[in-house]
């Protein structure tokens, strides 16, 4: 069977399933199991595949029809400026978290001597702020082993120093930080019991921010005041209803000169910004 027959009919399988952009997902699952580039498959559509590298495909198709995120299958996704590896035991990166990145990044005039992020999972923000900001001391914290070893591998992979600690939020450290950055969990437990397959494959204490989504914001809040140094900032992503209580926790601290909710790129509430006072 040659490439073109193959991804016609893997395109048919998926578009059956109701996969979204089927014929893309079909070109990348394609393309990642000949280990090739997705271009390849329309300059070579003739090319045979081994009984091998066929099985793998189906093998690969099935999964993804069960309800398998097409990130895991991949095994990576490209994230701001890196590239990561993923597993189930992290959440798969969303690009409202690439426009936390790149907001924060814009902010800084100077890159901020210490940086903390809360929750690191694949080590995303981490490693996409060290890679950006080289010179800074970048710490980031889960309560997960398996994920704080994912992070490893991708920071070292990506070329960069971090300093990975187990911690339940902030239990563990003792130092302040000019800039902590959170994308937590808080999505309400009731809507993660009706969330879409793909959804519910992902690690549900990454997502599951107890009844009212606000669980880890109100402790990441509370708790930032003791470990923000003087006009430190504080950035948390957080659930599109969610502005005016996240702006309500923050201004019941006493300690913020200045907190916004700021909308992504789509126009939708989806960031807490705050300035910690001298």
């Amino acid at each position: 069977m040659t490439i073109r027959y193959v991804l016609d009919g893997l395109t048919k399988y998926l578009r059956e399933a109701k996969i979204a952009s089927a014929r893309l997902e079909a070109e990348m699952l394609l393309a990642h199991a000949l280990g090739v580039d997705r271009l390849d498959l329309y300059l070579h559509p003739e090319h045979a595949l081994t009984e091998e590298q066929y099985q793998r495909v189906r093998a690969l198709a099935r999964q993804r029809v069960q309800g398998e995120p097409l990130q895991y299958l991949l095994g990576s996704v490209p994230f701001y400026n890196v590239e990561l590896k993923l597993s189930p035991a992290v959440l798969i990166p969303r690009p409202e978290t690439e426009e936390l990145v790149d907001r924060i990044v814009k902010d800084f005039r100077a890159p901020p001597s210490r940086v903390l992020d809360l929750g690191t999972g694949s080590g995303a923000i981490a490693i996409a702020l060290a890679k950006t900001w080289p010179q800074s001391r970048i710490v980031a914290i889960d309560v997960s082993e398996e994920a704080l070893a994912l992070a490893r591998q991708n920071a070292l992979a990506n070329g960069v120093q971090i300093e990975f600690v187990r911690s339940d939020w902030y239990s563990a450290l003792t130092d302040s930080f000019d800039l902590i950055v959170s994308n937590p969990p808080y999505v309400r437990s009731s809507a993660l019991d009706h969330a879409q397959r793909e959804v519910q494959r992902e690690p549900r204490r990454a997502l599951d921010g107890g009844p009212d989504g606000l669980e880890a914001i109100t402790r990441i809040i509370r708790d930032s005041v003791h470990f923000l140094t003087p006009y430190g900032r504080l950035y948390v992503e957080i659930d599109t209803d969610q502005g005016e209580r996240v702006r309500q926790l923050l201004l019941a601290t006493e300690v913020f000169s200045r907190a916004d909710i700021l909308q992504d790129s789509s126009g939708r509430v989806r960031f807490a910004r705050a300035m910690r006072s001298a």
